[in-house]
């Protein structure tokens, strides 16, 4: 495992990705609350007593977060524009690490609804993929999609994700057990093969 300091920025040529901290709890509540509606189809129910955008749910979350990178177990990245890095627009996660023979992470990811249709997520799964590849030492990186969530699907295909295959009934998102279309990428399809 490589070591990766919670400090690194990663630069696309519009954002900023980079580590979730304690500062950010407002910031993200506001975008979580902003697009609650928009992100709900897509997201995993969560318990009524729970409400995941408190300050106090968002602060654990950013704890256990930098934990995680901390033992290289999970790579929360808060996407900002580049021209305003304390506005949060979005969050790709590389989550569930598997070390080992595996070296395996499942990628997550969500944008604002104001910041959907411009590339915005290509450009920053493409990055978060190449840190995972080159900054976090991971082999292979999954995803799945609902196939009826078509943006995720072409942030797939544009970002060179190949299909794996379909796994009916795959995860429980807002109380459903949801059909998904299975991605994944290697270091070698990646990066190409080591020399």
């Amino acid at each position: 495992m490589t070591s990766v300091p919670q400090t690194a920025k990663i630069l696309t040529d519009r954002l900023v990705l980079r580590a979730p901290r304690a500062g950010d709890v407002p910031a993200l509540r506001h975008a979580l609350r902003k697009n609650a509606a928009h992100l709900r189809p897509w997201s995993v129910a969560q318990a009524a007593s729970e409400d995941p955008t408190s300050l106090t749910s968002l602060s654990r979350a950013v704890l256990r977060q930098r934990r995680e990178w901390k033992f290289g177990q999970g790579y929360v990245l808060l996407l900002t524009p580049r021209d305003d890095e304390r506005r949060i627009i979005g969050r790709v996660a590389l989550g569930g690490v598997i070390r080992g023979a595996f070296q395996n992470a499942h990628l997550g990811y969500w944008i604002d609804a104001d910041h959907q249709g411009r590339g915005l997520m290509t450009e920053a799964v493409r990055a978060a993929t190449s840190f995972a590849f080159r900054s976090a030492g991971l082999h292979r990186i999954q995803a799945a999609v609902m196939p009826r969530n078509g943006g995720s699907l072409r942030v797939m295909e544009k970002t060179g994700y190949r299909r794996e295959g379909f796994a009916p009934r795959y995860l429980c998102i807002a109380g459903t057990w949801e059909d998904h279309v299975l991605f994944a990428v290697t270091a070698e399809e990646w990066l190409g093969p080591e020399p």
